[in-house]
């Protein structure tokens, strides 16, 4: 292990009265918890080998510069600009100023180019879910289905002087809203995603059904929106019963109360779908699109997922590492 410079030692030792913010706890948490080696194995192959020119960063850097991105919700440069202003992103990244610059905007925008092009972010994201089974996490036989509206700018004041041609409008409730739509597939016992899919937002939540289902479910739960859809079900999950819920019919102009009390029952089930997109809208500020277009958004979306469904593992996952 390298010696501290005076530079690092300043963040740390000489602050008599310092202690840890919440944003310490968090980063010293994630970094207990991460399979590291493994989510370093998905990109290596694909990671420049330093053959020739300047020689690369380090991917582990890359990775942990990238992740903070997510966490905190910043553009390229303002990642850059945060890692000088902030010691305890500095610390989880591994850098010291008395050493080393720290990663460029740029070099950051490459490495999210080159997730992008060899579609690592869901490769990440199925690392992720083959390291929680091994850790005990397996997928069950019922799943959630759900789709959220992620939003896009819907102004024409840019260089082409129109929006983004991927993403679409669409009316919910009273409301239009303009962007796509993530659709995702949680296991009902556990609450995590094991599968996504992201389309334009005005895709009806029935059609990446089929793509959300493992094939191995016995049920399958959703709102309004996946009712009446057992032929899409049957279609990748033959013996999956269908647990969506029902639109509820009026009687003389009375709800009829067995479907409200059914639908009742059903959606404390649904409901641990909303814990995922609560992770990634609420804390980690997805709920706008950083990029044009649909696959950068599913690069970012998937490996959004994959950090929460390691954050909403961290009960199990810290009992793991403590010595």
């Amino acid at each position: 292990m390298k010696q501290q410079t005076l530079a690092m030692a300043a963040d740390k030792g000489f602050e008599q009265f310092r202690r840890p913010t919440k944003r310490d706890v968090f980063l010293n948490m994630m970094d207990k918890i991460l399979p590291w080696q493994e989510l370093c194995a998905v990109v290596r192959p694909h990671y420049p080998k330093g053959e020739g020119g300047r020689p690369p960063v380090g991917l582990k850097r890359m990775l942990r510069m990238l992740f903070v991105q997510h966490w905190f919700n910043l553009a390229d440069e303002a990642c850059e600009e945060a890692l000088y202003d902030s010691a305890s992103l500095r610390s989880f990244v591994g850098i010291d100023l008395g050493r080393e610059r720290v990663p460029d905007a740029t070099t950051l925008l490459r490495f999210r180019r080159l997730l992008e092009k060899h579609h690592l972010g869901q490769a990440l994201f199925a690392k992720v879910g083959e390291v929680l089974q091994g850790q005990g996490l397996k997928v069950g036989t019922g799943t959630i289905v759900d789709a959220t509206i992620i939003s896009a700018p819907s102004s024409t004041k840019n260089a082409d002087k129109k929006r983004d041609p991927e993403m679409h409008q669409v009316a919910k409730g009273k409301n239009w809203f303009f962007g796509m739509k993530l659709h995702i597939g949680v296991d009902s016992r556990t609450g995590l995603a094991h599968s996504a899919v992201v389309t334009a937002a005005n895709v009806h939540d029935k059609h990446p059904l089929p793509e959300l289902l493992h094939g191995e479910e016995l049920k399958v739960y959703g709102d309004c929106a996946y009712a009446g859809q057992q032929e899409l079900i049957a279609s990748k999950a033959p013996a999956a019963l269908d647990c969506t819920n029902e639109r509820v019919r009026k009687v003389d102009g009375v709800p009829d109360e067995g479907q409200r009390l059914s639908n009742r029952k059903k959606s404390k089930v649904r409901a641990q779908v909303e814990h995922v997109f609560g992770v990634i809208k609420r804390l980690w500020g997805f709920s706008k699109v950083r990029y044009r277009g649909l696959h950068k958004n599913a690069t970012r979306a998937s490996t959004a997922l994959a950090l929460a469904n390691i954050y909403m593992s961290r009960g199990l996952l810290l009992v793991r590492v403590r010595p």
